[in-house]
């Protein structure tokens, strides 16, 4: 495995990518308390007893970690507080496709855009619940991801954004806003799987406040949105997790200046 450095420090947390199957399984259990024990997803038996979240991904993609060189595991390393699952177009390949094919129909996306374009999948992000209001955690995880990006030449990055609960009658504002306001282009557009498919469209775009919508988003999707990535079309309930998911698209070149400048990415 390649030997990657610290991508950026804050204080005693650093972010890098996992070099261990220790270290990935730490982000694995931090995975399983966050969606498992703190959220409402349901574990396989296995899971369960072992209390890691895991799947055939886990062994090929990289793994972005958020460390605490101040606190340790019960093994006596320092402690992952953040993690994010990245996976390229070579690794989606080792495992038979990209995860969120499961959920969304990417032809138009893979198919659509210029030959050689270079994509990134993300997954899995979280964020151990007494550091999420610690200042710096997530953006140490931006930061990282960032780094990642500029060191493989990113053009796309996508994956699937959640929402909490799976009753889309409630959600009808922020699915309204997302489909009326943040559509990808329609000659890439994604759709959901129509077995899948829910309709996002569920208000008249007059009758969606702008800011009332963005507010009542969950703060990771939020800042994808200012950040500048677009949705595509149709949500999908995940009931093992207990969410409904909506398909990112975020091409680099769209990025907000703002964003590219906090996290280096300015030219």
């Amino acid at each position: 495995m390649e030997q990657w450095p610290v991508l950026a420090i804050s204080g005693a947390l650093e972010v890098r990518l996992a070099e261990t199957e220790h270290e990935i399984e730490q982000a694995q259990r931090l995975r399983y308390s966050v969606f498992y024990e703190e959220m409402s997803a349901i574990p396989s038996p296995r899971m369960r007893e072992e209390r890691r979240d895991f799947d055939k991904y886990d062994d090929v993609c990289d793994h972005l970690l958020v460390v605490d060189r101040d606190a340790h595991d019960e093994d006596g390393q320092p402690l992952v507080v953040g993690t994010y699952r990245l996976t390229r177009e070579k690794d989606a390949m080792r495992a038979g496709g990209f995860y969120t094919a499961s959920e969304y129909d990417l032809s138009g996306m893979l198919n659509g855009l210029p030959a050689g374009t270079k994509y990134l999948e993300l997954g899995r992000s979280c964020v151990l619940k007494s550091y999420r209001s610690r200042p710096g955690t997530m953006q140490l995880l931006w930061k990282g991801l960032m780094a990642y990006v500029a060191r493989f030449d990113i053009d796309v990055m996508f994956g699937c954004a959640s929402l909490p609960g799976t009753d889309v009658t409630e959600m009808a504002l922020p699915l309204s806003y997302l489909h009326h306001h943040h559509p990808m282009p329609e000659k890439v557009r994604i759709k959901a799987r129509p077995e899948l498919f829910v309709d996002m469209n569920r208000l008249p775009a007059d009758a969606v406040d702008p800011r009332e919508a963005l507010r009542t988003l969950p703060p990771l999707l939020k800042g994808y949105v200012r950040a500048g990535c677009m949705i595509g079309d149709g949500a999908v309930v995940d009931r093992q997790f207990g969410t409904t998911d909506v398909f990112i698209y975020f091409p680099l070149s769209d990025m907000d200046a703002r964003y590219k400048s906090r996290f280096g990415l300015a030219k």
